[in-house]
């Protein structure tokens, strides 16, 4: 039993036990109410198979009900940012309603530089499902009173950009978009390609990006809700919050808040990759066991359960939890947090005991320091000196002390930056101390002990050479 603001809340793999304020909630998806229909690319992706499968349905009414009666909506669904940060969509949508004196137009961009590794959520939806981006972007900017989006792509992604392009020009040609729209919006989208630059994944470097200039974050405030991309009100919202809000706006935001607990609802796509017999992207609803989530939609992990050694839930940027926590965490907001880990993107990275760990995050910070703008100093610097101190852990170079001088180094860094990529550094690192500490002092005594049999086999050989 785990005490939680107050409730008693009793875990159980069914997923039904969690108080009476939750006993009507859905933690188990059916197909029927899967919002990502071809998810898998198993039927046609270009417009005519979109409509068949429902979207573009009463668009031009949902778009008549006015900015109003969507933000209404997305608020009851509870919805919350599926990029990670996990803030409540209708709040941040309704940023951009507030009065304004002057005649700025108002700018929706999506981030589709989705470059965390483990994370490829995104890419399924633009490759396989475009058109529930095109039409979640035409009633996101109608919520906002925006008659532009800017669909910022990863420079990787040339297939996924390929696609999304061509699902716009279609749009255009059936008069969905465009200054003279057939649903009476005028709205145009217009995709931009990034170079591959990790930090554009966050979103006053994605703006700059846009503009033209160095992929590097701006001081806040000012927020983009007031000055974004070219100085005008701007909001950045993910992929996967954009392309929901069309089926919230049609099934109502009740039927979206059914599934999960209170401000963990409705439905998400989670990746699973690692060691697990069948790496995939799949829908769920908020608020599942990880351990169904693993079993039931990726083979279970390889060797057994009992072959696991700790999970990343969120992403790389998230702290590992061990197998104990593994068995009964949910996937969501709140129950992550309780763990000292995070939801993130939900990209779940699943290592075994044939994994290590201390290496696989090693390597996780090398990444970071490689993708680190330098604008910062704690991150320009830490992040190197993580990295350093990391594969020293690796080999067992190092000392028992130098685990809470590595602690230390990543705090100082949390939360002293701009954004939020040191935290992102920080937080792995963090994460493998707090759950592999005797791990890693193992691995210093046993190179310390290798290194003393080294030493006097040599003072041997050299006493016998001297004889």
């Amino acid at each position: 039993m785990l005490k939680y603001r107050g409730i008693y809340r009793c875990f159980s793999h069914d997923a039904t036990l969690y108080t009476s304020k939750n006993a009507n909630k859905i933690f188990s998806l059916k197909d029927e109410d899967r919002i990502f229909s071809n998810l898998y690319g198993r039927h046609d992706w270009h417009l005519k198979g979109a409509i068949k499968r429902g979207d573009w349905y009463k668009t031009k009414e949902i778009l008549a009900k006015g900015p109003d009666w969507i933000l209404k909506e997305i608020t009851k669904s509870g919805l919350r940012g599926r990029g990670g940060a996990g803030f409540p969509t209708g709040m941040k949508w309704g940023f951009m309603n507030k009065p304004t004196t002057d005649s700025r137009p108002k700018y929706l961009v999506v981030n589709a530089d989705e470059g965390e590794p483990g994370t490829c959520k995104d890419r399924e939806i633009m490759r396989h499902d475009p058109h529930k981006l095109i039409e979640g972007c035409l009633i996101t900017g109608r919520a906002m009173g925006a008659k532009t989006a800017y669909i910022y792509i990863r420079g990787e992604f040339y297939n996924e950009s390929v696609n999304v392009q061509t699902a716009i020009q279609e749009a255009y040609d059936m008069g969905f978009l465009g200054k003279k729209s057939k649903l009476e919006y005028p709205f145009d989208i217009f995709v931009h390609r990034g170079m591959g630059a990790y930090i554009c994944g966050e979103e006053t470097a994605l703006i700059e990006s846009i503009e033209g200039k160095q992929g590097k974050p701006r001081l806040k405030p000012p927020f983009p809700a007031d000055v974004g991309i070219f100085g005008c009100p701007t909001t950045v919202a993910n992929v996967e919050t954009v392309a929901v809000a069309p089926s919230i706006c049609r099934r109502t935001g009740e039927w979206f808040a059914q599934f999960g607990r209170d401000r963990n609802s409705g439905t998400k796509l989670y990746n699973i990759s690692g060691h697990v017999n069948a790496p995939c992207t799949v829908e769920e609803a908020m608020s599942i066991p990880l351990k169904e989530l693993i079993d039931k939609h990726a083979g279970g992990v390889i060797g057994g359960w009992d072959n696991l050694l700790a999970v990343i839930p969120g992403g790389s940027s998230t702290p590992l939890i061990p197998k104990e926590v593994c068995e009964k965490v949910l996937m969501d907001f709140d129950s992550l947090v309780e763990h000292k880990t995070a939801l993130g993107t939900a990209a779940v990275i699943v290592m075994n005991k044939s994994a290590d760990v201390i290496r696989c995050i090693a390597r996780l910070i090398e990444f970071y320091k490689h993708e680190s703008c330098g604008q910062c100093t704690p991150c320009r610097e830490g992040c190197g000196w993580m990295m350093k101190i990391m594969y020293r852990f690796v080999q067992g170079n190092a000392k028992p002390s130098e685990i809470n001088m590595l602690w230390e180094l990543s705090k100082q860094m949390e939360g002293h930056t701009i954004c939020a990529l040191a935290d992102g550094a920080a937080w792995p690192v963090q994460g493998l101390i707090r759950h592999f500490r005797p791990l890693i002092e193992t691995r210093m005594n046993d190179y310390n002990k290798t290194r003393s049999l080294k030493l006097s086999d040599i003072q041997k050989t050299h006493k016998i050479s001297t004889h």
